[in-house]
């Protein structure tokens, strides 16, 4: 699939932001493997319309899960339609976002994530079955006043800290006014015990700002300042981009107000960890696909989309869930939806049905397993091909669970499946089945292995090499 696919009157629009704002600087933003965003600045005065027909080359061998050394150069193409403002630089500047090429060919690099999201969408329309996909995240996070970690060979500790932590209500050496959420308590409480109204309305501000519409926002539920912001839906494509602008956003806003954020999924012991729950609904011809006569309202194309993230829930968690830190979230027992099961309503079921409204357009499911360390691109693909084929092989997603599964015996649950329980045992699951993401060519073996390699030799080996603090707590006298 060729980059070259920019429209004049994109590129158009553009070059008149850059007069109307006066802008000094572009800024090039790509996404590595991971889901992080690169980037490199050129000025205006080196910028032309030749960039989106020639690109601009950057090493590839030093991005994390792209090229090795002997055949480093790459391309970027920028996309015209990704265009905004920068809200955080001195010097008026104009962020976009790319596309990653081969230099000789041109065509586009099959592990560019941002290139796998639009061949999901070209792949949807191929079915027959729908021609939209839209996507709704909910990511959680942490909003922090001080953190501090470090590893070496005789140490090992991170300390983390918040004005809000409910560790602080005893704090003596500053002034407290106390107001801290207790533990699991942190869920809507007016102010003065939610302290970051303020800041996270300038984030939702900002977000606007650029284009990104936001649905809400408000304090989750742990203490320590974990927040929720949710855009409103979008493709697949462009909700990915989203994301990448949001945390961009959230983070930056953070420090502006002298604070930092983390996406970790469990950065505090004993309190609600940090998911992304993962609304999802497939249309035709500007008709919703997932409204019906069925259970919860639900289309039997809905069912079978369900059926297909059930089956394929263990290999999808190591793109959903690609952190060892992930599995200290998706634990059996607490309220992380570790069981694959689906329910009308029910937090507690991986799969819910949101009951909200009867409105056709608004009916939609929600997979809750995956968290905010998720490349948006790579996840949301991973989700949607999925459920394409549970609607291809008319997969039974079987009978929906409709109890409160955490008050349910050992003995019920035997026959719920679950999540796996490290991000080892996820990428097993994806070794063995990933046939169904390789369809319309959609992932590449070649991206799925470098996704495993990565992540087994980067995390997860160096992870079992280290001892952990709590280990001497349990062994140092044995």
């Amino acid at each position: 699939m060729s980059t070259k696919t920019k429209s004049a009157s994109g590129v158009e629009k553009v070059f008149q932001l850059l007069k109307d704002h006066q802008v000094k600087v572009v800024d090039l933003k790509f996404t590595d493997l991971l889901g992080q965003w690169q980037h490199f600045s050129v000025t205006t005065s080196e910028f032309s319309e030749e960039i989106f027909e020639d690109g601009i080359g950057f090493d590839g061998s030093s991005i994390r899960g792209f090229q090795k050394i002997h055949e480093s150069d790459m391309l970027l193409f920028p996309d015209p339609n990704s265009a905004f403002l920068d809200p955080f630089t001195a010097v008026p500047t104009l962020s976009l976002t790319c596309d990653i090429a081969d230099p000789i060919t041109h065509e586009s690099y099959t592990r560019d994530p941002r290139h796998v999201a639009k061949k999901a969408e070209a792949y949807l329309k191929t079915t027959g079955i729908a021609d939209t996909a839209y996507f709704g995240p909910e990511p959680e996070f942490f909003i922090l006043d001080n953190v501090r970690f470090d590893q070496s060979h005789h140490f090992g500790y991170y300390y983390l800290d918040s004005e809000e932590g409910f560790w602080n209500s005893g704090a003596n050496g500053s002034r407290n006014l106390g107001h801290k959420p207790r533990l699991k308590e942190g869920y809507f409480p007016a102010s003065p015990i939610d302290s970051l109204q303020d800041i996270r309305t300038d984030m939702v501000l900002t977000l606007e700002s650029v284009g990104i519409p936001v649905e809400v926002h408000h304090h989750e539920v742990a203490t320590a300042g974990q927040t929720e912001i949710d855009m409103r839906r979008d493709t697949l494509t462009k909700m990915a981009d989203n994301y990448l602008v949001y945390k961009y956003i959230t983070k930056n806003v953070a420090k502006k107000h002298g604070k930092t954020v983390t996406f970790m999924p469990k950065p505090i012991f004993g309190d609600n960890g940090s998911g992304m729950h993962v609304h999802q609904s497939l249309w035709k011809g500007g008709k919703p696909l997932f409204a019906g006569n069925g259970y919860a309202g639900l289309s039997e194309i809905a069912m079978y989309y369900i059926g297909g993230l059930l089956k394929h829930a263990p290999a999808l968690c190591a793109f959903t869930n690609p952190t060892t830190n992930s599995y200290k979230r998706l634990v059996p027992g607490f309220e992380a939806p570790v069981n694959l099961a689906y329910s009308q309503r029910n937090r507690s079921a991986s799969v819910r049905i949101p009951m909200y409204s009867n409105n056709p357009k608004s009916k939609r499911i929600e997979f809750r397993c995956p968290d905010p360390t998720c490349n948006p691109y790579i996840g949301f693909a991973a989700l949607l091909m999925a459920g394409l084929d549970g609607i291809i092989n008319k997969i039974d997603p079987g009978k929906p669970l409709d109890k409160d599964i955490y008050d349910m015996s050992p003995e019920q649950l035997r026959d719920v499946p679950s999540t796996p329980g490290s991000l080892s045992e996820a990428l097993k699951a994806l070794e063995k089945d990933h046939e169904f993401l390789l369809r319309g060519d959609v992932f590449t073996e070649d991206l799925i292995e470098t996704w495993i390699e990565y992540k087994i030799t980067k995390e997860v080996q160096p992870m079992q090499l280290r001892p952990h603090p709590y280990e001497f707590m349990l062994y140092y006298d044995a």
